[in-house]
């Protein structure tokens, strides 16, 4: 059997970072075993969805390379379909027409909680053959009244649900729309998904779903119920615990595998291995070594994971997300260093990239104000002195090379009998605007030489006033 997976978010708001790790499972698995992974967009909600959140769920997926198989369906263009299926339904006897009004349902609700029985329809339409005059019914399946359906999920275990205990669910609505288990079913039937991963609040739905395929005809698929994501404090993931949507990972300067390791180790683990290649992940990747208990979101974690990636990843791969921030700062890094050189410069000391890009604005474009603490500290008339002789050293060099700009400088610290840091730090707030850079010669280097004295002149001037 060729594996299928699907990931069926609902376009109601941005991608969360819960259902991008669901993404991820379902992704992985499907590499796993050499199938498929689908992407379908669940846009029944009609009044809840948007075009803005569609946009959000494939910019999300785009940008952390879950990429799907075949084109994205959704449901709102299988409506004919779903009526199709619910018709035929109907002509086998595995649903029928419901001409309850609101205020009987209501009625049949109150009486039962007044027995202290479970609020369930009643099935008092299933033996029904003739129609209501002016009522436009629902269509409910059928469910089957006894013995039990066995969920074997492939992380909690098996999982029994009476068929008593599941009511006459209701499958096409009074304005012929069709509801979210029907179309699910439908989907995944004619889809051919094999392995539906997903949240376990989706369990409660998963016995009437097995229910309404086995009354298709169709086999199951196996169900995996991942288990939530909470916040360090034990409770449901929100806004106060970090960012919460995928594309916001991006604006805080996370790389997108950095975030995929992360959230593979969500409830996942390998031994005692923390950092994979996307080649390991999808060759080490087991559902069912998926933790039953809900994970806990360490933004502190997610941070040093994604340090651990800016200092191993080659920089080429880093290089577009680099750019990315870059410009946000309104920073355009064609006429500077290259990206990757910068990166390698930065990487040890940056643990993000919007740290590594206000970091490195420097290089690209003109520095318009010194840090005030900064230029206070080092920016003396000292400083304008050694400033003025390093200009004179450096425009003396007969190549621009990193060893060359290291011996002019430690030799004008020794010429001074000063320490390097009174050589040093004036340089960094010079140059960088701020007393923080990557080491001198390599800052430099990158810069350039025409771009550093002038640089180191104005520095001198500035210093020269006070």
């Amino acid at each position: 059997m060729s594996v299928v997976t699907r990931f069926a978010p609902s376009p109601t708001g941005y991608l969360h970072i819960g259902g991008a790790r669901t993404a991820l499972f379902s992704y992985l698995y499907a590499r796993k075993h050499g199938g498929k992974f689908l992407l379908r967009i669940e846009d029944t909600d009609r009044e809840r969805s948007t075009d803005a959140a569609v946009k959000a769920i494939f910019d999300g997926m785009e940008w952390l390379g879950l990429a799907a198989d075949e084109k994205p369906i959704f449901q709102t263009q299988r409506f004919g379909r779903y009526g199709e299926v619910a018709q035929d339904m109907l002509k086998a006897g595995t649903a029928y027409h419901c001409y309850c009004s609101k205020e009987e349902l209501e009625q049949m609700r109150n009486e039962q909680m007044a027995r202290k029985e479970k609020p369930r329809y009643d099935g008092r339409c299933r033996h029904r053959t003739e129609p209501r005059p002016g009522v436009q019914p629902v269509i409910r399946f059928r469910n089957p009244t006894g013995g039990a359906v066995v969920v074997r999920d492939l992380i909690k275990g098996d999982i029994v649900f009476q068929n008593a205990e599941l009511d006459d669910l209701i499958i096409v609505r009074s304005d012929g729309t069709p509801t979210y288990n029907f179309c699910v079913v439908v989907d995944d039937w004619e889809m051919g998904v094999t392995h539906v991963i997903r949240g376990d609040d989706h369990v409660n739905n998963t016995p009437r779903q097995i229910n309404i395929l086995s009354a298709l005809g169709a086999t199951p698929p196996q169900y995996g119920h991942v288990p939530m994501i909470l916040g360090s404090d034990g409770v449901k993931l929100s806004k106060r615990h970090g960012a919460v949507s995928v594309v916001e990972y991006r604006a805080l300067g996370f790389l997108p595998d950095a975030v995929l390791n992360y959230l593979v180790r969500l409830g996942w683990s390998y031994g005692d291995q923390e950092l994979f290649t996307r080649e390991e992940m999808q060759r080490l990747f087991d559902i069912e070594r998926v933790q039953k208990a809900p994970a806990r979101f360490d933004m502190e974690k997610l941070v040093w994971v994604n340090h651990e990636y800016l200092k191993r990843e080659a920089p080429e791969n880093v290089a577009g997300e680099f750019r990315w921030h870059l410009e946000r700062l309104g920073v355009q890094p064609a006429d500077g260093p290259k990206l990757e050189d910068v990166i390698l410069a930065q990487r040890e000391r940056c643990k993000t990239l919007v740290e590594m890009a206000e970091k490195s604005k420097f290089f690209y474009a003109d520095v318009a104000a010194y840090n005030e603490k900064d230029a206070a500290k080092h920016l003396t008339p000292a400083a304008a002195d050694i400033l003025d002789a390093l200009v004179a050293e450096l425009k003396a060099l007969p190549e621009w090379k990193p060893e060359a700009i290291h011996a002019a400088v430690h030799g004008l610290a020794e010429k001074k009998g000063v320490g390097l840091g009174a050589v040093a730090q004036p340089i960094r707030v010079a140059v960088a605007g701020m007393a923080v850079s990557p080491p001198i010669d390599r800052t430099l280097f990158l810069l350039g030489r025409e771009r550093t004295l002038v640089r180191l002149e104005a520095a001198r001037a500035y210093a020269a006033k006070k």
